[in-house]
C-alpha cells in the first residue's frame, strides 16, 4: 500500500499532526510530497485541503486508512528543501504547518473548497416545508453552492442541509478552487490536417500567416491581418486552425529589454570585503557574514559585484530590504544592470502580480527576487546568496503566524544551499554584531564614504533654551537658519518627526480628561487634513470639537506634534519651498510613495519632511541638511531596545546627507542634548555606542545572553483573559518543577501588555527569558495546552522585537 502524510489546512495547534492516508493506484504517479490534496477528514468525513508532506509504502496495517480524493496540483509547488523549511518554521515559531505553507506560496496559488450540494436520484421527498422546497429548488438547478442555497433561502447557517445529506436525499460535494486564475492569451495553432472546401480571401491571409510564422496570438493575428476575431473563429469551427490559451505573466516593471552591467570600480575597502566574501560564494557550505559601512560607505556596489559572480555562475540571489519605500529604488539598481532576470515580492503589488513573479522564479525565468522580507521565500532551485540591506529593521519580523525573522529564514535557506547570506547595515543588532566579533559571522568593515562625499558634520540644539528664549514652534533657530541657506543654495533637505497627524492628544484644561479611543486605552491624535481624531491602533475616528466630552466645557487644548504640524510650520516660514510629507496618511494609494520619491529625486520638491520611512536607505546626491525634530520621543520607552532604535534612526537619517558632491549637515533637536546617546549618534560612533550596550544587555540578561519568548493572550473579557494567561503560568511551574527541571527561566509577568486595549479586546503577557532549546520549546508547548473559552485567543512570539 502507498501511504502519503498529509497535513490539514484549517487545524488548530492541537490537532496539527500529519495524518496517513492510502493513495489509490490511480493518482501513485501524480501524489508526490509537495502536492496539495483533497482528503476526508472526521467522523462526518468531512472534506478538507491538504498537502503531501512524504509519501512511502512503509505501513504497519493495523488500521484502516481513508483513501485522498483528489490532488489538485500538477506538479509539487513546495520542493523538498521548503518543506523542511515548513517543518522549522512550525518547530522554531508555534504555527500550524499551514501557517507555514501559506507564507511560502503567494496568496493568488492558494486554494478554497467549495461546497455544492445536489439531489439524489430516487430519494424520498422530505416532509417539512422548507426542505421541500430545497429539494424542488436542487430539482430544477443541478448542482448548487452552499452560499447560494444559504441567500436563496435565508438560512444563517447549513444545519438544514446537513441534516437532508444524513436523510440521503441530498449529496455534498467540494470542488477546490484557486484564489486567483491566471492570465492567459488567446493562441492560435495551423491544424495539422486542412480540410477541403472553400475558403474567403480574409481566411487565407490568416492561414498564410499562420504558414510563415507559426502559433501567434488572435490579437497579433487581428494587427497584422486586419481580419476580425470573427474570422479566426470561424476557420476553428470548420477544424483549419485550433484554438488555445497560453499564460501571460503580469508585468511588474519596465525593466530594459538588452540591459548593459556598468563597470564597478570598487575603493580598496570595498576590494576588500568583495574578495572576503567571494571566497565565501566559491565554497562548499553554509556561511553568514556582516557588512558593517558607515552610511554611503557604497555597500550597493560591493552586492552588484557579488550578484555579478552568482548570476554568472546560473545562481539564485535574495535581495531583501526593510521597507516598501527602499524597493523602487533598489529594484531601479537591480533593474537596469539586469533586466528581466530581476522579480519583485512586496506587500504594495497586487496578488496577481506576486503570483506571476513567484512563478517565474520557479520556472528559473528570473535570477534575482528583489523585495521585502516575503522575498526571502523565492523558489529558487539553487541560491549562490541572500543580501539583506539594514538587517537591523524591525520589519524583518513578521507580526503575524508564523512570527518567523526573515534573518532566521535566510539563514536556514544558506544552510540548505550551502550559499553565503550576507547581512548589511551601519548601525547593526546588538546581536548580529555580537556573532559577528565572536567569529560566528565573518566580519568586514568599510569605514570611509564612497568616492568624494563625506560624513556630515553633526550639531544638537537644545529644545529647552529654545522654549524659555521664546521659541514654542517645531524649527529651532538653528535649523532655521540652515534650511534658509540650503533653499537659497539650490539644493533640498529632509526633516524627520517620527510621528504623523498634527497634534499627539487632545486634553481638557478644567477636567483634565484626555481625548481616548473607546476601543482602545490609548489616547486619540488630532489630524488636521480631516479635522478629525483619529485612533493610530484600530482607525476609529470622530470629528475634532472645542467641547469636552467629559464635563461639556470648551477650550479643549492640543499638545505635542506630528508631521501634519511641521509641515504646516514649514509652509509659514517658507512659503516659496515646495514642501513634501510623506507618512503613512499621505501614501495610503498604491505607487504613491515611490512616485513621490521620484518626483523628490528629479527636484520637484525643495523640502521633505516624514516619518521613518525617510530615514533609511534612500539616496539624494541633492539633499545637503538634514534635520531631526523631537529626538527624544523613542529614547525612554520601556523596551528593552529603546536606545538601539533611537541610535539606529538617528545615525540612518544623518546619514541620508552629503551622499553626493556636496558637503552635509544635520541638526538634531532634543530636550536631552547631554545624554550619552545623543552625543554618540552625533559622532555616528556605532562602535562606543554598542560597548556600552551590550554591558547593559549582560546585567539585565537581554539578547544575545538570552533568548526571549512572549506568551500573548487577548480576550473581550479582561477577567477571562487574565484568567487564561495566569492558567499558563501555573502549569508552566509546575512542569518546571517536575518534568523540565533541567530547563532554566526567568519569567516577567504575567501583566498587562502597555496598551492593555486594542479593538476592545483585552491584552495580558508573560515574558521569558530562556534559552531557545528542543528541550525549552517542548515545555512551552504543554504550557499552552490550557482550555481557551470562546473570544480567547493565546499566541507565542519567540524572539519578539518588542516586549511591551
Amino acid at each position: 500500500m502507498t501511504v502519503a502524510s498529509v497535513v490539514l489546512d484549517g487545524t488548530t495547534l492541537s490537532f496539527d499532526k500529519k495524518y496517513s492516508y492510502s493513495v489509490p493506484a490511480s493518482l501513485c504517479a501524480s501524489c508526490v510530497p509537495g502536492v496539495r490534496v483533497t482528503v476526508p477528514f472526521g467522523r462526518g468525513n468531512k472534506t478538507k485541503q491538504g498537502l503531501v508532506m512524504a509519501v512511502s509504502s512503509d505501513f504497519d496495517g493495523k488500521r484502516p486508512l481513508k483513501d485522498i480524493c483528489r490532488v489538485e496540483d500538477n506538479e509539487p509547488l513546495l520542493t523538498r528543501e521548503m518543506l523542511g523549511l515548513c517543518e522549522w518554521l512550525r518547530e522554531q515559531t508555534f504555527c500550524t504547518y499551514f501557517d507555514a505553507i501559506h507564507a511560502c506560496l503567494p496568496f493568488g496559488l492558494n486554494l478554497r473548497l467549495v461546497q455544492h450540494y445536489s439531489l439524489v436520484q430516487g430519494a424520498l421527498m422530505p416532509t417539512d416545508s422548507l426542505s421541500a422546497e430545497i429539494v424542488a429548488y436542487l430539482a430544477q438547478h443541478g448542482s448548487v453552492a452552499q452560499k447560494d442555497l444559504l441567500k436563496v433561502f435565508s438560512l444563517e447557517d447549513d444545519r438544514v442541509l446537513q441534516a437532508l445529506c444524513r436523510s440521503g436525499i441530498i449529496r455534498s460535494d467540494s470542488t477546490a478552487v484557486r484564489n486567483m486564475g491566471d492570465t492567459t492569451m488567446k493562441m492560435v495553432h495551423l491544424a495539422e490536417e486542412q480540410p477541403n472546401g472553400r475558403i474567403t480571401r480574409q481566411q487565407q491571409s490568416v492561414l498564410e500567416l499562420l504558414r510563415d510564422i507559426g502559433d501567434v496570438s488572435v490579437k497579433e493575428i487581428t494587427y497584422f491581418t486586419g481580419v476580425s476575431s470573427s474570422v479566426v473563429d470561424t476557420l476553428s469551427r470548420h477544424g483549419r486552425v485550433e484554438l488555445y490559451d497560453k499564460e501571460v505573466l503580469r508585468p511588474t516593471g519596465d525593466f530594459p529589454k538588452n540591459p548593459v552591467r556598468k563597470p564597478i570600480v570598487l575603493t580598496d575597502e570595498q576590494q576588500c570585503a568583495f574578495d572576503e566574501i567571494r571566497t565565501k560564494l566559491l565554497g562548499d557550505k553554509g556561511s553568514a557574514h556582516l557588512l558593517y559601512g558607515v552610511t554611503g560607505s557604497g555597500k550597493t556596489q560591493v552586492f552588484l559585484r557579488l550578484v555579478d559572480e552568482c548570476v554568472d555562475a546560473g545562481l539564485g540571489v535574495i535581495v531583501m530590504v526593510p521597507e516598501i519605500a527602499l524597493t523602487p529604488q533598489t529594484v531601479a539598481h537591480f533593474g537596469n544592470r539586469y533586466g528581466c532576470k530581476v522579480a519583485v515580492f512586496h506587500s504594495a503589488m497586487s496578488y496577481g502580480q506576486r503570483m506571476d513573479e513567484w512563478k517565474r522564479v520557479k520556472n528559473g525565468q528570473a535570477m534575482i527576487a528583489v523585495g521585502t522580507r516575503s522575498a526571502v521565500f523565492a523558489p529558487f532551485k539553487k541560491l549562490g546568496l541572500i543580501i539583506m540591506d539594514e538587517e537591523q529593521e524591525h520589519t524583518y519580523k513578521s507580526e503575524q503566524s508564523p512570527r518567523f525573522h526573515a534573518r532566521n529564514v535566510a539563514r536556514y535557506r544558506a544552510n540548505a544551499h550551502q550559499c553565503v547570506f550576507l547581512m548589511a547595515s551601519a548601525t547593526p543588532s546588538i546581536e548580529t554584531y555580537a556573532a559577528a566579533k565572536n567569529g560566528k559571522y565573518g566580519l568586514s568593515v568599510l569605514k570611509s564614504r564612497y568616492g568624494l562625499a563625506h560624513l556630515p558634520d553633526v550639531s544638537t540644539v537644545d529644545m529647552r533654551a529654545e522654549i524659555f528664549s521664546g521659541n514654542a514652534g517645531c524649527i529651532s533657530r538653528p535649523l532655521f537658519n540652515e534650511l534658509e541657506t540650503t533653499l537659497n543654495a539650490g539644493k533640498q533637505a529632509i526633516l524627520l518627526l517620527n510621528r504623523r497627524g498634527y497634534h499627539t492628544y487632545v486634553s481638557c484644561p478644567s477636567c483634565g480628561t484626555v481625548a481616548t479611543c473607546p476601543h482602545c486605552s490609548i489616547s486619540m491624535t488630532y489630524h488636521a487634513a480631516n479635522h478629525r481624531l483619529m485612533c493610530h491602533y484600530c482607525g476609529y475616528s470622530i470629528p475634532a470639537t472645542e467641547l469636552c466630552p467629559a464635563c461639556g466645557q470648551g477650550h479643549l487644548r492640543y499638545f505635542g506634534m506630528g508631521t501634519q504640524k511641521v509641515e504646516t510650520e514649514l509652509a509659514q516660514l517658507f512659503p516659496q519651498a515646495r514642501i513634501l510629507r510623506l507618512d503613512a496618511d499621505s501614501t495610503m494609494t498604491r505607487g504613491v510613495f515611490a512616485k513621490q520619491l521620484s518626483k523628490f529625486a528629479d527636484g520637484e520638491y525643495d523640502l521633505m519632511v516624514g516619518t521613518q520611512m525617510v530615514a533609511k536607505g534612500l539616496d539624494f546626491p541633492n539633499v545637503t541638511l538634514v534635520g531631526v525634530i523631537g529626538a527624544d520621543q523613542a529614547m525612554y520607552s520601556e523596551d528593552y531596545r529603546s536606545f538601539e532604535k533611537t541610535f539606529s534612526l538617528l545615525t540612518q537619517v544623518v546619514g541620508r546627507a552629503g551622499r553626493g558632491d556636496f558637503a552635509g549637515k544635520a541638526i538634531i533637536q532634543t530636550t536631552s542634548p547631554d545624554s550619552e546617546l545623543i552625543h554618540l549618534a552625533v559622532n555616528q560612533d556605532y562602535d562606543s555606542f554598542y560597548e556600552t550596550e551590550i554591558l547593559t544587555r549582560k546585567t539585565m540578561a537581554y539578547p544575545p545572553f538570552c533568548s526571549l519568548a512572549m506568551v500573548a493572550v487577548t480576550g473581550m473579557d479582561r477577567v477571562l483573559t487574565e484568567q487564561t494567561v495566569r492558567q499558563v503560568f501555573d502549569q508552566m511551574c509546575q512542569l518546571l518543577k517536575t518534568d523540565y527541571q533541567d530547563v532554566k527561566v526567568m519569567i516577567l509577568g504575567p501583566s498587562p501588555a502597555s496598551v492593555v486595549k486594542v479593538s476592545n479586546r483585552y491584552r495580558f503577557r508573560m515574558i521569558i527569558k530562556c534559552h531557545n532549546t528542543k528541550r525549552f520549546r517542548e515545555m512551552l508547548r504543554r504550557a499552552i495546552e490550557v482550555p481557551l473559552k470562546r473570544d480567547v485567543g493565546l499566541m507565542v512570539d519567540m524572539e519578539p522585537e518588542t516586549i511591551l
